[in-house]
């Protein structure tokens, strides 16, 4: 279990993200940047945010043919990122290639990046997936499937709702990690989230980690609201 709520770093530029990190004072931090920042400030803005001592989750979603795949994730892995992720969608041969990237491309003597696979993401609904993609399984089973799919490639985990955690572990194995976004509080605007669920709930559910955005960003005092959300994910009274 990883025990820092990730925080989603869904800005346009450097400047608001450095901004809105001040709030954290000197408190090392697990970020999420994804292509938004990403694209807009590139791999050295990754290198100043490493330097500060956070962990990163590079967000990127690689979806593309297997050989390509291997070539970009041989290059992230220069960038001594602790997590990056590629769509499950794109097959077997693709996450191993991923894999395989990573392995090679990763530091003599650093630890390797996890690498995990996006199965269906939290902003789309079952009628969603069965009508614009043209799966006729059930959302669960499509996310399952995906996850088995990604066990079998060698991948440490999945990003999923917290809802199907528990049946994803069921379908791969008890140390398969389950990356959930579409964390909110009780009583907050779920934005274009679809499937949701409580820090509490991720963790009783079995999740491995969470990631956090505008409950967090948004919030009127961002070190409070990330104080809390932390308690309730490690199961601490929030006071």
């Amino acid at each position: 279990m990883i025990t820092k709520p990730m925080i989603a770093l869904d800005v346009p530029s450097k400047e608001e993200a450095l901004l809105l990190l001040e709030a954290f004072q000197e408190e090392s931090l697990f970020l999420k940047i994804g292509m938004e920042l990403f694209y807009s400030e590139g791999p050295d803005f990754i290198r100043l945010l490493k330097k500060k001592g956070h962990l990163i989750f590079l967000d990127l979603k690689l979806h593309d043919i297997p050989n390509t795949v291997y070539r970009a994730m041989k290059s992230l892995a220069a960038l001594d990122v602790d997590m990056v992720n590629v769509h499950a969608a794109g097959g077997k041969e693709m996450m191993s290639a991923a894999k395989r990237g990573l392995e090679e491309g990763t530091k003599k003597g650093a630890e390797k990046p996890l690498l995990i696979a996006v199965t269906q993401l939290t902003s789309t609904t079952e009628e969603e997936m069965q009508h614009e993609q043209l799966i006729s399984a059930t959302l669960e089973e499509s996310v399952s499937h995906y996850a088995q799919l990604a066990d079998e490639s060698g991948l440490d985990g999945v990003v999923c709702s917290a809802l199907e955690a528990q049946q994803i572990l069921e379908a791969t194995r008890a140390d398969f990690m389950c990356v959930t976004p579409g964390i909110r509080l009780t009583g907050s605007d779920n934005g274009d989230q679809k499937r949701v669920a409580t820090p509490e709930f991720a963790r009783k559910a079995g999740a491995a980690a969470i990631v956090v955005g505008r409950p967090i960003t948004q919030a009127e005092n961002p070190l409070k609201a990330y104080q809390n959300i932390e308690k309730q994910w490690i199961g601490e009274e929030v006071k």
